[in-house]
């Protein structure tokens, strides 16, 4: 089983609407120590980066998905999340989850999001 693992995506129509989810396994042992982030990998492009929310701070998003998306955590459930509104051709990709703490960085396996009519 992975450190973290990913749900959520699928299939939505363009204006459409998914929450992403991001559930970390106990490997990672404080999960409130690490800020926890979203990329996403289009076929034939590199990983960006979507969003990132950190243990301490702001939250801070890419451009392309400011106002659009929003990220959020629950510590005491070790779970973190995407809400994805207003979604366009140009989100499709899979979405990853990333934790990360200065010293050690996990990766989830992806979900995919496809937007489509």
């Amino acid at each position: 089983q992975g450190q973290l693992v990913e749900s959520g995506g699928g299939l939505v129509q363009p204006g459409g609407s998914l929450r992403l989810s991001c559930a970390a396994s106990e490997v990672i042992r404080r999960f409130v120590d690490y800020d926890i982030a979203w990329y996403r990998q289009a076929p034939g492009k590199q990983r960006e980066f979507v969003a990132r929310i950190p243990n301490i701070g702001r939250t801070n998003y890419a451009t392309s998905v400011k106002g659009r998306f929003t990220i959020s955590r629950n510590n005491a459930r070790r779970t973190a999340w995407l809400q994805m509104n207003s979604l366009n051709d140009e989100d499709t990709a899979v979405y990853y989850c990333n934790a990360a703490d200065g010293a050690r960085a996990y990766w989830g396996q992806g979900t995919q999001v496809t937007v489509s009519s």
